[in-house]
């Protein structure tokens, strides 16, 4: 099984089943791919390349999440709202593909210049999976 690790401040590929987890690996991915930007969405380099997955488009609904945005910012409580904006709408497709039942997502600035996500996840036998994931705003 491959599944993705969270690593300091990074994701990690491993290639042991006994280490990973598909609802931890979906998580991961769907939190730290990049998702495309709106057409509303400054773009924090000033360009103009809004990134995304050139599959969403055949998917019908976009991958990842919109974090990738938040690169450039100051550390503002609109900020860590938008974060947590962010991290919700790139998790919503889980509870609907029906892999967890519901999820809460808490977004933190536990020290200067760093994100804390923190996600709490209902699985569908009732367990709770508590995950956080602790980024440089300048490394998102």
């Amino acid at each position: 099984m491959i599944s993705l690790v969270w690593q300091t401040n990074d994701a990690d590929i491993v290639l042991d089943s006994l280490t990973g987890d598909n609802i931890t690996t979906n998580v991961i991915a769907s939190l730290f791919t990049d998702r495309r930007a709106q057409p509303s969405d400054e773009l924090p380099d000033g360009g103009t390349d809004r990134r995304g997955w050139w599959c969403d488009s055949w998917r019908g609904e976009p991958l990842g999440s919109r974090l990738w945005l938040l690169s450039r910012e100051k550390q503002l409580q609109t900020v860590i709202t938008k974060a947590r904006t962010y991290a919700d709408e790139a998790l919503v497709w889980m509870p609907k593909a029906g892999l967890i039942r519901d999820y809460r997502v808490t977004a933190t600035n536990p020290e200067n210049g760093v994100l804390l996500l923190t996600i709490l996840i209902l699985l569908n036998d009732g367990e709770t999976l508590p995950m956080s994931f602790k980024a440089s705003l300048n490394g998102i």
